[in-house]
């Protein structure tokens, strides 16, 4: 299926790897632009350099910023801001304790989950909104929905990102511009795999026993019963940044593997 990304310029930031370069692959390899964002120059490049050697024809562009702060989110809005396609990927997670989470981890997980998407958003979504086309996705979470005890903040993270995402949708009523949200379930990122292999060392078991025991004990309601791979969240993602899903604006759209329980 021919998506009609070609000439659509894309931004997807924390895309140097995990969900945010699998979307990155996905996009380039339907033929749009894509800028790849990352917080070092040295892993920018080096994703570039993966990517362009996966796609050699595809046109690719490297920013390096933490948009995780203003100045980061100005400095990838400042070199072309006719962009087509944002993807609001950047995050972060880390499993604590309720109480064990001082203020500041509160305040950085929301600046860089929540107010990244807001920035970038805020300053891309004027010139969607003039040239009359564009998307806005952001990568939320099933625990959007089902906020994990394990990691509190992180939940309320999402579930803000779910209201942004929504509110924006609004705002664009009548116009070619849609807003949606992607809610993935456990996926095998490189970060989730150092986790799972770290945890299964330290329980003096293997990779698989460990990951059979988190979808037991921690996520029972998995129909999938495994690690979804980031590919499958890109898939995904790359339908919702195509003109064919043009009906599809303010969605919380699930690739969770049926870990949330209901019907809507």
């Amino acid at each position: 299926m021919d998506l009609q990304l070609k000439g659509q310029h894309a931004l997807v930031t924390g895309s140097t790897a995990g969900i945010g370069y699998a979307i990155a692959q996905a996009l380039a390899a339907e033929g749009a632009t894509v800028t790849l964002n990352g917080r070092s120059v040295e892993g920018v490049a080096k994703a570039l350099a993966r990517l362009r050697a996966e796609l050699p024809d595809a046109s690719l562009h490297g920013i390096a910023a933490d948009a995780a702060t203003a100045e980061g989110c100005a400095k990838l809005t400042a070199g072309d801001p006719a962009i087509d396609i944002l993807i609001n990927n950047m995050g972060i997670f880390d499993p604590k304790a309720f109480e064990d989470i001082p203020d500041a981890d509160w305040q950085r997980f929301f600046d860089t989950n929540v107010m990244s998407g807001v920035r970038l958003s805020r300053a891309l979504l004027p010139g969607m909104k003039l040239r009359n086309r564009g998307r806005i996705v952001f990568i939320s979470s099933e625990s959007g929905i089902c906020p994990p005890a394990e990691m509190v903040h992180y939940g309320m993270t999402k579930s803000a990102q779910l209201s942004v995402s929504r509110g924006l949708a609004e705002t664009c009523a009548g116009t070619a511009v849609t807003v949606n949200s992607v809610l993935p379930g456990p996926t095998l990122t490189e970060g989730a795999k150092d986790f799972f292999d770290k945890l299964a060392s330290a329980q003096g078991v293997s990779f698989d026993d460990a990951a059979t025991a988190f979808f037991a004990d921690a996520r029972p309601t998995s129909l999938l019963r495994r690690f979804i791979d980031p590919k499958e969240v890109a898939a995904m993602v790359a339908y919702v940044c195509s003109p064919l899903a043009a009906a599809t604006n303010g969605a919380a759209l699930r690739v969770d593997g049926g870990v949330v329980r209901s019907l809507i």
